[in-house]
């Protein structure tokens, strides 16, 4: 198992080097002068505008400014934005609120999509199976902006005007995990239809097996044959697609957090966009692609777990 983890580990490596490469590359192509753009209608002093090419490392090849990135982020050192500001303090907080909206929505998308599917497959062909895959068509249809919008009306204001209790609080993250709560429901919409249809397609495909009709013939209960075998070889495809989502989810939290008012990183990176802070950008991309490739790899060590059958050693 030790030396699968580090094998892992130096496979990660050409990952992050060619995701940031690339990454690197397509935001320092970008058309127009960043320095330039500080100044906004006002022309800056040229010698100013010089000095902070200079600085930046703006006039050498891109080789050597991704050189020079490399560097930086070996050493632990993100760098700063063109205003100054070190990048790691833009950081600070900001990684936190997105980890807890991204496992908030985990949460609800296992629970709710595993429970769905296990619900659907075993009610196969009756009307409950045709209502979930109804539910997950509608929950596919509605775009983020407009279940957000929704919900944060019918569950942050109308039932707090009808109960007069705040259950959900929206309006940031004072009240703790029950900020996350509504934010995190409508994060994970897209991902609870996915995976419901997912667990209901591995789940019936399982029941279907030799293995199961040989355990229901020889007197195993219900329950055992769905806990045992049936519902935990069915984990598998299952938590591949929890661990990939979770980097999905981190990364696709702009809307969300700009709906419900949520200071994370998806809005700091749609303002680095906007600002052409390019070293932001690729810091919050690089901590992204950490987060996948570690979440990845940790589902790669759960299917020893699962399925004693695979081994790494």
């Amino acid at each position: 198992m030790g030396r699968y983890v580090i094998r892992r580990l130096l496979q990660a490596i050409p990952v992050l080097v060619g995701t940031t490469f690339l990454l690197f590359a397509t935001v320092y192509a970008l058309p127009g002068d960043p320095i330039a753009a500080l100044g906004g209608d006002r022309r800056l002093d040229p010698q100013l505008v010089a000095r902070m090419r200079e600085q930046f490392h703006l006039n050498d090849p891109l080789l050597v400014q991704y050189w020079y990135y490399i560097r930086d982020i070996l050493s632990g050192d993100f760098g700063t934005t063109f205003r100054g500001v070190p990048v790691s303090s833009l950081f600070e907080g900001k990684f936190q609120v997105t980890f807890q909206l991204a496992i908030t929505a985990l949460v609800f998308e296992a629970v709710i999509g595993v429970g769905l599917g296990l619900w659907a497959a075993l009610r196969r062909g009756r009307w409950q199976d045709q209502a979930v895959l109804a539910v997950t068509l509608l929950l596919v249809s509605i775009p983020t902006l407009v279940s957000g919008f929704v919900l944060q009306l019918v569950l942050g204001v109308k039932l707090k005007q009808n109960t007069g209790v705040d259950f959900f609080p929206v309006a940031g993250i004072q009240d703790g995990m029950r900020s996350y709560l509504v934010p995190g429901l409508v994060l994970a919409g897209l991902s609870i239809a996915y995976l419901t249809r997912l667990t209901r397609t591995s789940l019936m495909e399982t029941l279907r097996a030799d293995y199961i009709r040989t355990a229901v013939a020889k007197g195993m209960s219900r329950r055992r044959v769905l806990g045992r075998h049936a519902l935990r070889n069915s984990l598998i495809p299952l938590i591949t697609y929890l661990g990939a989502d979770l980097g999905t989810l981190m990364g696709g939290a702009i809307i969300t957090e700009t709906i419900f008012n949520l200071p994370g990183i998806g809005q700091q990176l749609f303002q680095s966009v906007y600002l052409r802070e390019n070293a932001v950008v690729v810091g919050i991309v690089t901590v992204l692609v950490l987060v996948y490739v570690l979440a990845n790899l940790i589902v790669d060590l759960l299917y020893a777990v699962l399925d004693p059958r695979i081994r790494y050693e």
